[in-house]
């Protein structure tokens, strides 16, 4: 299994941005996948989940802001954010069970 993420760079402060993610694997459409992030200097944090049927569940910190979805046809999953905050600066990983993509660096400026 491998996982490819991208999508990110810098952005100001109400911005948006979408991330992808590349599933390499069998099953992709059974799975469920996740977005986690870290921001320098603090342990990593789950952003959001995806289940196999597109229900999705949000950190607070980003309800109503960011949202999952997938494309079972394409291997993919996306993490589009919007109404970015500073505070949003961080890596970004997909994950799948023990799985991480190599991450993304997300940068919004003030």
């Amino acid at each position: 299994v491998q996982l490819q993420a991208s999508g990110g760079g810098l952005v100001q402060a109400g911005g948006s941005l979408r991330l992808s993610c590349g599933f390499s694997g069998n099953f992709f459409s059974s799975r469920t996948m996740a977005w986690y992030r870290q921001a320098p200097g603090k342990q990593r944090e789950l952003v959001g989940v995806i289940t196999p049927r597109s229900s999705t569940n949000y950190a607070d910190s980003v309800k109503g802001r960011f949202t999952i979805s997938r494309d079972n046809a394409r291997n993919m999953v996306y993490l589009q954010m919007n109404s970015l905050k500073p505070e949003d600066t961080a890596v970004y990983y997909c994950n799948m069970a023990e799985y991480w993509g190599q991450g993304t660096l997300v940068t919004v400026s003030s």
